[in-house]
């Protein structure tokens, strides 16, 4: 029994409009953007309080689950669960796989708050007055979503017209809006009661499974075999691929939010980005007096309205106006911010060229149990990593007949065993 909120993180998103960042094997929301956390740390500590909240249950993925434990651990926070999605069935199938570890673990009727870990948000006193108020709502049995204040008629996002104001504050959903034209999206600003869709939902379990039973019941059958079959390994449990991807792909929104006639939604003037281009990210950021945003080592001269950042080599950008330069440990992205929502297609080039579609997979630098290795440098029948071990773990013994390696340790002390020696 609980009358804490469970968080439930959604970690297991791919985005490619955040590249070179972002890649495949470590999207938006495992990289820093502005400052020294990621989005997902950031998440992470948004529900880090124990009067609030309790232990997080995070929805990833296989390649994702050791920077999901990583990042957690780097901030000493503990979470319930890391569910792993054998295969992507989008929110709904995610949402109900952890509804039903929620229920088990706790009660059914305990509030739960589904959050993406990719977005920004300002986590001040305004934001855990909504999210108060969402708590209350949902304790009324309504599902609730976050409605964010538009301020602007952006047509990337979904939009939700509000209705009857309840008591708590939330109000009636009267209806949800797919990404409008420019025209429909001013229409809606300046009438006043639309909000933009932020993909954040607090409802109690017993009433989210009772919708998902009505509206979608391959999708609860599916994630409760899932996890009914699941395994356990290490810190991660495996949800039963076979069951799993029985699910239909479809979000949470679609099978269950957009039909039930209990939604409501709180409106939330918080500040909200889903940093989902380089734009975005220029106009989250804390700007000059200029107008740019850089972050990293950088020098920038004679510029104006730019966004500058780098996490490997020294940038210096001059005489430059509305431009993005954006440099990763091995590629470099420059391009107008106006067309950054184009990036997408810049990385599905990448992808199809043989000698650049590892760029859009991986970083040089990877993550495991015991730390990771960044690759420093690949040639012909050699490689050379730099190789971080976390204090107290181990790399597990291994035996190579075909291949020597030279280990120097540079930094702390390492107990290294060979064959019966221990040094």
């Amino acid at each position: 029994m609980t009358q804490k909120i469970v968080p439930v993180i959604m970690a297991g998103g791919k985005g490619t409009r955040l590249w070179p960042l972002s890649r495949a094997a470590a999207p938006k929301q495992f990289i820093q953007f502005i400052g020294n956390k990621t989005l997902f740390q950031e998440t992470l500590l948004r529900v880090s309080d124990p009067a609030l909240y309790e232990a997080p249950v995070v929805l990833t993925n296989e390649e994702f689950r050791f920077l999901v434990a990583e990042q957690a651990r780097e901030l000493d926070i503990g979470l319930a669960a890391i569910l792993l999605e054998p295969v992507a069935r989008n929110t709904a199938a995610a949402v109900a796989a952890a509804a039903t570890v929620v229920s088990k673990r706790f009660n059914e009727n305990t509030i739960m708050h589904v959050l993406g870990s990719d977005y920004e948000i300002v986590a001040d006193d305004t934001y855990f007055d909504c999210v108060r108020i969402a708590a209350a709502t949902a304790a009324q049995g309504k599902l609730v979503t976050f409605g964010i204040q538009p301020s602007e008629p952006a047509t990337g996002y979904g939009y939700i017209e509000g209705g009857e104001t309840l008591a708590t504050g939330a109000r009636v959903v009267v209806r949800f809006i797919e990404k409008p034209p420019l025209t429909k999206a001013e229409e809606m600003l300046a009438a006043g009661g639309f909000y933009w869709n932020s993909g954040m939902f607090m409802f109690s379990v017993s009433c989210l499974l009772d919708e998902l039973r009505t509206h979608a019941p391959e999708t609860i059958k599916a994630a409760g075999e899932a996890v009914a079959n699941a395994k356990t390994d290490l810190d991660f449990t495996r949800l039963d691929k076979a069951a799993f991807a029985t699910s239909p792909d479809i979000s949470i929104d679609y099978a269950i939010m957009e039909k039930t006639s209990n939604a409501a939604v709180v409106p939330s003037p918080f500040k909200w980005s889903d940093l989902g281009s380089w734009d975005s990210v220029w106009k989250s950021g804390s700007r000059d007096e200029y107008g740019n945003v850089a972050a990293g080592n950088t020098t920038v001269v004679n510029t104006k309205n730019s966004l500058i950042m780098t996490h490997g080599v020294h940038l210096a950008v001059q005489g430059m106006d509305d431009i993005a330069v954006i440099a990763s440990e091995d590629a470099v992205y420059v391009g107008r911010l106006q067309d950054s929502q184009d990036v997408g297609n810049l990385v599905k080039m990448l992808a199809a060229a043989p000698s650049t579609s590892q760029l859009t997979e991986t970083h040089p630098t990877s993550y495991r149990p015991w730390g990771g290795y960044t690759s420093v440098l690949n040639g012909d029948r050699f490689q050379v990593k730099r190789i971080f071990v976390t204090p107290g773990k181990k790399l597990s013994l291994q035996k190579h007949h075909h291949r020597s390696e030279h280990w120097v340790v540079v930094k702390g002390t390492a107990e290294v065993t060979i064959g019966e020696n221990v040094q």
